[in-house]
């Protein structure tokens, strides 16, 4: 059930009376911060099945393979909970961008997944429509304060409240990067660059890119932020480090066709202009880097694996940090995503609280890190004996997206139901100024007057 920009308003007030009055029971106290008793815990032989619905299962390799081998081991430690996992229905390039409507289509069905792995910019979406549960209700805020402690690898203090509102904690965040600026330092040298000495501005990123276009006959530089399907993460980044916000901090004005957007999207065209940046969807982009054919790409970390094994013996893959303007500095953004409870029933919630603690536990961030490359957010591992430390030795990838996290500021939710109708027009307007030429201004400015008419009504 996909909002589209004639219907939001109709449909937005639609789907909010079927929450409140399906038979799943949505919209009742535990969604909004009530007071019920912490649930039950289960007894060793009380068999419950959950359905986990995570995006990771919409991407092959490395990601389905590290999350199969994850929940066959939870349930080697809790053989009475049977976990059944799916990935989205849709079919969009990035399987996620499918994930809200996919819950919204189950719900109306009446059989939503049970714990859900939805993106950090959908959270006032996901607490006031699907009907999130608040963990610190759910389970006591002393035991949601445990799981964010661990076993001696706690959160970064950054990290533990992505998921937060209001007072309290409705997710517990789970993946996440922020903008890396990958680079092929085999392309660097055959065009003369130094690759001990990346680029930190963004005029640098623009020099080095058409120097590589230009002498090696392979795209310079391709910015993973300025399509639909890259979503607003790395974008709301970009124009944060410009000076900028998408969305005002009070939440009740859109700034995307500020000055500081609007330089965003021109510095980028200009790229494509210069034959800098090759124009690619998102997908293309990354695949072509992973071949050796792009010499930069600001990207997630969430990609990297790929990047590795499309490197290994055939160039030399680094990172450094995301790349800043002028003198200002730049501001990452996080992507990913949190895990999230949508059960009204008790023992599912308890069981899908099991697999929450499990999935973000050392153990499982270990391999996390390993396999994908996300950031563990617990980073004392990165330093740990049995943890990460010999991994992080041979792996300096991920110093530049470590170092981020220090200064890191929040992917912001846009508000409201129809806040996805507005990111996808601002996106839009994005991809049609850097890669189809259009004005910056008008074009920023008209899609922002279409988003004005879905905001909520103060």
């Amino acid at each position: 059930m996909k909002l589209t920009k004639g219907t939001g308003r109709a449909l937005g007030l639609m789907f909010a009376v079927a929450l409140t009055t399906a038979s799943c029971g949505f919209g009742d106290g535990a969604s909004t911060g009530g007071t019920a008793a912490p649930i039950p815990e289960l007894r060793a032989d009380q068999q419950v099945s959950i359905v986990f619905e995570s995006y990771n299962y919409g991407v092959a390799g490395a990601w389905t393979d590290t999350f199969n081998a994850l929940i066959a081991e939870f349930g080697q430690q809790f053989p009475n909970i049977k976990v059944t996992t799916q990935k989205p229905q849709g079919n969009s390039p990035n399987p996620a961008t499918d994930t809200i409507s996919s819950i919204q289509n189950q719900l109306v069905a009446g059989n939503p997944p049970d714990v859900a792995q939805l993106g950090f910019s959908d959270l006032d979406f996901t607490i006031h429509q699907l009907g999130a549960k608040p963990l610190d209700t759910l389970v006591g805020r002393s035991e949601v304060d445990r799981n964010f402690e661990g076993q001696g690898q706690p959160f970064a203090a950054r990290a533990r409240t992505l998921d937060d509102w209001d007072g309290h904690t409705y997710g517990v965040p789970f993946v996440f990067s922020t903008p890396v600026l990958y680079f092929n330092a085999s392309l660097f040298e055959r065009a003369g660059l130094d690759p001990n000495q990346p680029p930190a501005t963004w005029q640098q990123v623009a020099d080095a890119g058409k120097a590589i276009a230009e002498k090696t006959g392979q795209g310079g530089v391709y910015i993973d932020c300025l399509t639909k399907s890259a979503k607003d993460w790395c974008f709301q980044s970009m124009v944060r480090s410009n000076g900028g916000r998408v969305v005002s901090e009070d939440r009740r004005t859109l700034g995307f066709a500020e000055t500081p957007a609007v330089e965003v999207t021109r510095m980028a065209q200009d790229l494509v202009t210069a034959g800098a940046m090759p124009k690619l969807n998102q997908k293309q982009g990354y695949e072509a880097f992973a071949r050796g054919e792009i010499g930069m790409i600001l990207e997630s970390s969430a990609i990297q694996g790929t990047f590795v094994t499309g490197a290994k013996d055939k160039w030399d893959l680094r990172s450094a940090a995301m790349p800043r303007f002028g003198d200002k500095t730049a501001i990452p953004t996080n992507s990913g995503a949190g895990l999230h409870i949508l059960s009204n029933d008790p023992v599912k919630q308890r069981a899908a609280w099991e697999l929450i603690k499990f999935l973000t536990s050392e153990s499982a961030y270990i391999r996390i890190a390993q396999n994908i490359g996300y950031l563990p957010l617990r980073t004392g591992l990165l330093d740990a004996d049995n943890g990460l430390r010999d991994w992080a030795k041979r792996n300096p990838l991920l110093t530049p997206n470590l170092a981020q996290l220090a200064v890191m500021e929040p992917w912001v939710s846009l508000p409201g139901n129809n806040y996805l109708q507005i990111r996808d027009g601002m996106m839009e307007a994005v991809e049609a100024v850097v890669f189809q030429g259009k004005d910056p201004q008008s074009t920023l400015a008209a899609a922002r007057g279409e988003g004005a008419k879905l905001m909520p009504i103060s």
